[in-house]
């Protein structure tokens, strides 16, 4: 998606570990026209599968995945990383470890709103090492729900999530694919990147 990955360029910078900050229109301050964007471009790869449900977790998945479901009329559900007061039972669970903040969360979804009719379509902001959308279909597979497949906006496409996604055989969509970070500079699949 050549908008998504000019404002990559545009506006992410690379930190050490191979980290993309976005927060500029990502994941801190969200840049709305772009969110919409992404979901309808979501909404057309995935137009046919006839989605029920759209899942994802807190907190940077939840504002394209709102798009998304927007555009296809289908309520969006996102994993919570907090347990609260009003999620106390009949939880599907899963573990997630956070490469970028270095912890480990218990992610959970109440079981009233996810069930084995849903044909369920997972989106994130960011795959690198898949564990947030592992999560994330492991919950599917405990509620017995059908997962039709994974939108990600900004996938790492040198990282292992991808890799562990399609092993499970599951249908993934990328709309900016990054290659590396060589010399601090985005590279994305196909041979476009920034050059300072």
């Amino acid at each position: 998606m050549k908008l998504l990955e000019d404002r990559i360029l545009e506006d992410g910078i690379v930190l050490p570990g191979n980290v993309l900050k976005v927060n500029q229109f990502l994941n801190h301050q969200i840049d709305p026209e772009l969110m919409y964007a992404i979901g309808k471009e979501f909404a057309r790869l995935y137009n046919e599968e006839k989605i029920t449900k759209i899942l994802t977790i807190e907190a940077s998945g939840i504002a394209p995945a709102i798009m998304t479901g927007l555009i296809l009329h289908v309520p969006v559900l996102f994993a919570r990383k907090q347990k609260s007061v009003t999620m106390q039972n009949a939880l599907f669970t899963a573990e997630v470890y956070s490469y970028t903040k270095k912890t480990k969360n218990r992610v959970a979804v109440d079981q009233k709103f996810l069930h084995k009719t849903d044909r369920v379509l997972i989106i994130d902001d960011f795959l690198a090492n898949g564990q947030a959308v592992n999560g994330l279909l492991n919950i599917c597979e405990q509620a017995q729900a059908e997962v039709v497949g994974v939108g990600i906006a900004i996938e790492k496409s040198f990282q292992d999530g991808a890799r562990l996604i399609k092993d499970r055989g599951v249908r993934l969509e990328s709309l900016a694919r990054i290659a590396s970070f060589d010399d601090n500079q985005v590279r994305f699949v196909g041979g476009k990147g920034l050059e300072e």
